[in-house]
This record gives structure tokens, C-alpha cells and sequence, in this order.
């Protein structure tokens, strides 16, 4: 596999300036006061300043099959929320119970979405469908995976490859190498894989009640440390245990990430609300029934020739908009609360 472009000084370069710019913002430095760092994007509209975040991939067969055709502003991709892949270690612990799928669903899950027709994608699939760049497979699906846990590389990661299936593993980078997370060296090879990164904070704190500048911190460190770490842009953030505001969306963008997920419940996603982009959680116990219920409906597609040109995943530079305006969600308390190790 070729190796890929060193781009960690670069990223660290320039995320040093964002948090110069974020701390600017947050002269008061308190949890009320609003976050007001300001970046020059170029709009997705007019322009587009694209970034490439890995190398092109394979070339398309040309061939008809069916495909989500490009055009549409919103689309039914369901993100999919795991967070253990293991068999729950304290029988009474509930909220372990719910966060734990045993390997054996887990199996039957990826067998059912392979039996029945869906496509797992990444993030950078998403962008370039909405950049109007490249139209999507038929059900196409993403798998999310919380925390960085040690049996996303030991249990979860042999089942996707085995499949052929993509995914994202949402990583706290101050926890890695931790007993149970996974190391560095496994996020590497994982990145190789089919294993698309994103951040999840330097420590798994609740944003809505950091001060601007520990903000700042934990999202500039965690985004500087893994790009460090696999030698290309990481752009994709989710928000721990769910919490999130209009002052944590906004540093979050200052930040230059592209897109982050929430723990509400939905499949339809957009560019508009793509740092609010809802999930479909995995809880333990769940039967396929529930499993497929919750991945309802299908985005509608089209029997259509795909020219076999490689694409080159890429994200947009989109305006940012001061203050920023909530979509209609119900912020609700997130279910998972419990601290990390």
C-alpha cells in the first residue's frame, strides 16, 4: 500500500492559528460567554477549496447497477452508533449492558446488512456526494464506533475486514494506548484499512460545560494528534455523550472540522445540518428485527452506468455563519454518561 503524505506539521501549523484565533474569542474565558473565532472559508456554492484527505481509491467498475443519484440536498444514509463490541463483563451494570453488543449480534448485523443489500460508506463518500462529485451505492449505510475502546481493533475490525466493510471509529486520542483503548499502532494500521478516523475530544469531557479556552483544547488537541498520527486531515468529530450548543457547534467549526454527530435518533442528512447529523444507536440485546427496523427508510435509487473514474475523497470549504442557528432538534440529556477510563 502506498505510503501516505506526511501532512501532520502542516495541520498542526495551521490549528495552532485556529487556537490563537479561538482563544481571541474567548477573551472572558467562561462557559457563557460566545464563541466568536472566525475563519475565511470559501463557500461550497461558489469556488470550492477542496482538500484531500486520503489517497483515491480503486476505480469504479463500468457497469449499470443501482445508485442514490447526485442532485439531492437531503438523503436517508443511517450513521450507525456502536460503542463495546464484547460480552458485558458485570451482569448487573444496565447502562454497560446497553452500550455492549456481544460479538456474535455483532456478526449477524454485518451478515444482515451484506445479505440484504447495503453499502457501507464513509464520511468522505458522504462529502462527495453532496459536492456533487459522485453518486452513492444503493443503501448506503455508515458505521460509527465511540471511544476508541480495545475491542474495536480486537473484535469489531477482524468482522468488518472479513466483510469488506468500511467504517469510523470516533477516537478520544488522550486515551489511547490506555489498557482498554486502542493503541497507536492500531489506529494506524486500522486507517490502512477501511478504518476512516475521527476525533472525540482529548478527553471525553462534556463541551457544554468547558470554559472557551479548554474548548479550544480539546478539540485543536485531539484533531492535532491524530492528524500527527496518520499523516492526514481529520475532519469529522463527534460530540461526547451527545452534548452539544450553538457556542460548541461554532468552535467546533473554528476548529475546521466538516462534520459532527449527535445521539438523536434520524437517517436524513444534509449539508445544512452537518454538524448535527443524527444517529442510529445499537443498543445491547437488540434483536435484527429492531436492528433493521431502525435503518428504515431506504433512499430511493436508480439503475445508472458509473464511468469507471477513481475519485478523490475531498472535503468542502463551507461558510461559516456568526451567531449560528440551532436546526429544530430537541437537545436531549445524552443516555450515555458514563466517564471514560
Amino acid at each position: 500500500m502506498p505510503k501516505r503524505p506526511n501532512l501532520g506539521r502542516v495541520g498542526a501549523g495551521a490549528l495552532m492559528a485556529v487556537a490563537v484565533l479561538a482563544l481571541a474569542g474567548a477573551m472572558a474565558d467562561s462557559s457563557a460567554a460566545p464563541f466568536r473565532a472566525q475563519l475565511d472559508f470559501v463557500p461550497a456554492h461558489n469556488g470550492v477549496s477542496l482538500t484531500t484527505t486520503r489517497p483515491a481509491g480503486p476505480a469504479l467498475t463500468d457497469e449499470a447497477r443501482p445508485m442514490v443519484p447526485m442532485g439531492r440536498g437531503a438523503i436517508h444514509v443511517p450513521i450507525v452508533m456502536y460503542h463495546y463490541i464484547r460480552v458485558n463483563p458485570v451482569p448487573g451494570d444496565q447502562l454497560g449492558f446497553n452500550l455492549s453488543v456481544t460479538p456474535d449480534n455483532f456478526n449477524q448485523q454485518m451478515d444482515w446488512l451484506k445479505t440484504n443489500g447495503y453499502h457501507p460508506i464513509d464520511f468522505d463518500d458522504l462529502r462527495a456526494y453532496f459536492l456533487g462529485q459522485s453518486p452513492l451505492p444503493a443503501r448506503p449505510v455508515i458505521l460509527t464506533f465511540d471511544d476508541g475502546y480495545r475491542d474495536l481493533y480486537t473484535t469489531a475490525y477482524p468482522v468488518l475486514r472479513a466483510h469488506n466493510f468500511k467504517a469510523v471509529a470516533y477516537l478520544v486520542s488522550g486515551f489511547l494506548d490506555a489498557p482498554n483503548n486502542v493503541t497507536r499502532e492500531q489506529v494506524v494500521e486500522m486507517d490502512a484499512h477501511g478504518i476512516q478516523v475521527g476525533a472525540h475530544t482529548y478527553s471525553h469531557v462534556d463541551l457544554t460545560k468547558t470554559a472557551n479556552a479548554e474548548l479550544t483544547r480539546q478539540l485543536v488537541d485531539s484533531r492535532t494528534d491524530l492528524e500527527h498520527l496518520v499523516g492526514h486531515p481529520v475532519v469529522d468529530f463527534c460530540y461526547p455523550a451527545g452534548r452539544f450548543d450553538g457556542r460548541v457547534i461554532s468552535a467546533v467549526q473554528a476548529a475546521g472540522y466538516q462534520t459532527a454527530t449527535t445521539t438523536q435518533p434520524g437517517t436524513q442528512h444534509s449539508v445544512a445540518d452537518r454538524f448535527t447529523w443524527t444517529r442510529v444507536r445499537v443498543s445491547g440485546g437488540e434483536g435484527l428485527d429492531r436492528f433493521a427496523a431502525d435503518l428504515s427508510p431506504q433512499e430511493p435509487t436508480v439503475v445508472m452506468k458509473v464511468s469507471a473514474q477513481p475519485r478523490v475523497p475531498v472535503i468542502p470549504r463551507l461558510t461559516l455563519v456568526y451567531p449560528l442557528e440551532l436546526p429544530r432538534v430537541v437537545l436531549e440529556q445524552a443516555v450515555e454518561l458514563r466517564p471514560l477510563p
